[in-house]
């Protein structure tokens, strides 16, 4: 009977933690709320220092809006004057353009009339030059008709020499080809032998591995 009621150790060191732990939780509750109210003097005061300086900031803002009403009229007055000005600088500039477009006019009838004499001497240099571009024309085609020739000549020679290394180059396309199906083998054989060294490579790593995993279990079994 005395052995069913006696205490086990370990559940006493855990009943003394989780009573430590509640003493410790009881202290730092407390202290935050002696935080919390501290928290809030602080902000009660900083609000009332904030609508201070609102009040403060209001009364300044009125006084700055009485002082822009009072430059808005004076520039208003000075606009005033500035457009009754403006508007007799634009009449007096009216005028000055209304004689400078009289002076243009006549200057405007004075270079059509040069125009016109300039356009009919331009047409006659031109009428000259289109006879002269007419007789180059002609030796121009002339010569065109000769390198037409030579063309036609230096064209069959050139297909001729072109047929001669066409064939050249068939010739050794064939070399090459019998060359090339030769490398393709080769390379196919070491592809085929470097596959399979990778896989008794792979073989034997999964091997390893797999040794290795059954050692580690067995360890952490013991």
């Amino acid at each position: 009977m005395e052995t069913q009621l006696s205490t086990n150790p370990d559940e006493t060191d855990e009943l003394l933690e989780a009573q430590a732990e509640i003493r410790h939780l009881r202290e730092t509750t407390l202290i935050l709320r002696e935080e919390l109210e501290t928290k809030r003097f602080e902000k009660d005061a900083a609000v009332q220092q904030t609508t201070q300086r609102s009040a403060d900031e209001i009364q300044q803002l009125m006084s700055t809006a009485t002082s822009l009403r009072d430059e808005l009229e004076s520039i208003r007055f000075e606009k005033d004057a500035a457009v009754q000005q403006a508007i007799q600088r634009s009449a007096d500039e009216i005028q000055q353009l209304k004689s400078t477009a009289t002076s243009l006019r006549d200057e405007l009838e004075s270079l059509r009339f040069e125009k016109d004499a300039a356009v009919q001497q331009a047409i006659q240099r031109s009428a000259d030059e289109i006879q002269q571009l007419k007789s180059t024309a002609t030796s121009l085609r002339d010569e065109l008709e000769s390198l037409r020739f030579e063309k036609d000549a230096a064209v069959q020679q050139a297909i001729q020499q072109s047929t001669d290394t066409i064939q050249q180059l068939k010739s050794t396309t064939g070399s090459l080809r019998d060359e090339l199906e030769s490398a393709q083998y080769q390379l196919e054989e070491e592809v085929q032998k470097t596959r399979l060294r990778n896989q008794n490579e792979i073989q034997h790593l999964k091997q390893t591995v797999e040794k290795l995993r059954d050692e580690l279990e067995a360890k952490y079994a013991r």
